[in-house]
């Protein structure tokens, strides 16, 4: 790596000394470095400091070409932690498109022996200087690395075929084991065998001890082990009904490579669930496991604060921060507030307009299920969470896909690690597992949550439809609407008290976020309102909402719709949306009974 002075760069730029030291002190510039008094600046550099910006690196899961071609933002440090403490086999658990097969690939040209000189990719990274205590574990090596993150096949028979090619892949990734003097005739022909798809099952099963060996014997020195999204063939093993076929087959394969054996200098895994009760890794006493709620790594997948705002600088966007802070910040992976790196890219490769990037990247077979499944009560607690409030729940690190029909609880451990909650404070446990107040991260996951869970309960065309009726200020068609809702929805056991009717309402409103804020049983005036609905855009309308019972004592619907629509007044329940410049505010009053319901508005 070539450096040259700020001196030489100002003259070649024709910018001032003084601005790229100051763009070197801020980062802006990739790989500058201090010596004393002085920076010196990667030549590389120069086309980013002279206006000439790097693409970013939208769908890049290559660490060479991200880090050559593209904005790179640099993650190399998680190396120096792990060879810090040097886990025997360490597993990564975060949401898809937060950064793992990049980081993956990262470790894999890191510590891999190749006959390029890949020292190259990282001399200008952070890790590099720290010094021979760790860059001397750089290209030293073998290493074996597979990907199950396009393992999504509809049966058992396509699964295990997509698996023994991806196996036989990596084998010839490595022609030097075909001719190795190290290696014994009757290991050359498993090799082959192996490399060309003609091996049985069990010897499949093996393949990871099977060519660990192999490459510790030609090279003299242990292997690593990388394994990328292990767990989306169980994923799909779930869904598509091979589950127990599939956990048979990773059980062994692992079991193999990771277990007991002496030819394994490292192991990495990432995937979204810790499979462990399935006894995947049955046995594995030096098993790592870095969850969203561990503090170990908690920087390295997805974005920081600082490397969000470094990037919109860098890009002439610094202004477009709190917005991006909106849509895609509020993970929490430790005590570490994360962005989603997928979505940030692309708002700034799509000239910064916000939307909901994420949804599109993977299925959601699995919080489909779990939502179909819920019963009243957490179904309640699921818009309220679209609502903007938190729920308490105990969150189970070890979930399985199976519990997912056993106990519809585990809901909350799932949104959790797919990305679609957040931890907003964190009760330790006896058992190794949290008692967590959760939430919505932010309007990207409030747009996706609320299309998923609303698609999923079959209540998203009578949710537009009652928005309808909402705009139009149309009191005689909302509560027609209603009434049809709850007839085909609503058993007669339901609509036992206020709160069922409450929660009913919060899920139908659910879909008009984020265009607004949905607030609950908050304080306003002299008491506290139902919901209300309160926009983004302070030009469109602003709508309370007061809900009565009708009990066993009474049938009398309009008076008590009349009474709710004048305890908005009465209470002045509008005090703090007009403090707020809210105008245009619009008083509901809805009293229910049963299947039926009369609507006052004003």
């Amino acid at each position: 790596m070539n450096f040259i002075s700020v001196a030489d760069a100002a003259n070649e730029l024709n910018i001032t000394s003084r601005r790229i030291q100051q763009m070197c002190a801020s980062g802006e510039i990739r790989g500058a470095r201090k010596e004393g008094r002085h920076w010196r600046i990667p030549s590389d550099a120069i086309g980013d400091i002279g206006g000439s910006k790097k693409p970013l690196p939208v769908g890049i899961s290559d660490y060479r070409i991200a880090t050559s071609d593209y904005y790179y933002v640099d993650k190399t440090m998680l190396i120096k932690d792990f060879l810090d403490k040097k886990p025997l086999v360490s597993l990564f658990l975060r949401p898809r498109r937060f950064g793992k097969t990049l980081n993956m690939d990262m470790l894999r040209v890191f510590f891999e022996k190749t006959d390029e000189d890949t020292s190259k990719y990282f001399s200008d990274k952070a890790i590099w200087s720290y010094g021979k205590a760790y860059t001397g574990y750089q290209g030293q090596y073998p290493v074996i690395f597979l990907s199950f993150k396009d393992v999504k096949c509809s049966n058992w028979r396509e699964t295990y075929e997509m698996l023994a090619k991806l196996v036989s892949a990596e084998f010839r990734r490595h022609p030097e084991l075909e001719k190795s003097d190290r290696l014994s005739d009757y290991e050359k022909a498993q090799y082959a065998d192996l490399s060309t798809g003609k091996a049985d099952s069990t010897e499949y099963q093996l393949s990871l001890k099977t060519l660990s060996l192999f490459l510790h014997r030609h090279y003299g020195k242990q292997t690593i082990i990388i394994i990328d999204e292990y767990d989306t063939p169980i994923q799909q093993g779930h869904t598509e009904g091979f589950y127990k076929d599939v956990i048979d087959f990773m059980r062994n394969f692992f079991s193999g490579g990771l277990k007991d054996n002496s030819h394994l200098a490292y192991g990495f895994l990432t995937g979204i669930l810790r499979v462990a009760k399935e006894s995947i890794f049955s046995g594995l006493n030096n098993l790592s496991v870095n969850s969203i709620l561990d503090e170990q790594y908690s920087s390295y997948f997805g974005f920081t604060k600082e490397e969000v705002r470094r990037m919109l600088e860098y890009y002439g966007c610094g202004d477009k921060f709190d917005e991006v802070c909106d849509w895609y910040d509020g993970y929490m992976f430790g005590t570490t507030e994360i962005f989603n790196p997928w979505s940030v890219i692309n708002y700034v490769a799509e000239n910064c307009f916000a939307k909901a990037f994420w949804q599109s990247t993977g299925s959601n077979d699995i919080i489909g299920e779990i939502v179909g499944a819920a019963n009243d009560e957490i179904t309640e607690a699921l818009y309220k969470l679209m609502s903007g409030e938190t729920v308490t729940s105990y969150i189970d690190t070890g979930v399985i896909y199976p519990e997912v029909q056993n106990n519809p609880y585990s809901i909350y451990s799932f949104l959790l690690v797919a990305g679609y909650l957040k931890v907003a404070k964190i009760y330790p446990q006896h058992d190794g597992n949290y008692m967590c107040d959760v939430a919505v991260p932010n309007k990207e996951i409030a747009f996706v949550y609320g299309k998923e869970i609303l698609n999923k309960t079959g209540r998203t065309n009578a949710a537009i439809n009652i928005r309808q009726a909402l705009f139009s200020n149309d009191a005689s068609k909302l509560q027609k609407l209603l009434e049809d809702f709850m007839l085909s929805s609503v058993s007669v056991f339901d609509g036992t008290g206020e709160s069922f009717y409450h929660g009913m309402m919060l899920g139908l409103c659910a879909v008009l976020s984020p265009q607004y804020r949905i607030k609950s049983n908050a304080e306003s005036g002299y008491g506290r309102f139902d919901i209300a609905l309160i926009p983004e855009n302070k030009t469109d309308p602003c709508f309370i909402f007061e809900f009565k019972y009708a009990g066993k004592d009474t049938d009398d619907l309009e008076s008590l719709a009349n009474a709710a629509l004048a305890q908005i007044e009465e209470k002045k329940y509008e005090s703090d949306l007009l403090d707020q410049g809210m105008s245009g505010i619009i008083r509901v009053g809805i009293a229910f009974k049963g299947k039926k319901a009369v609507v006052r508005q004003k």
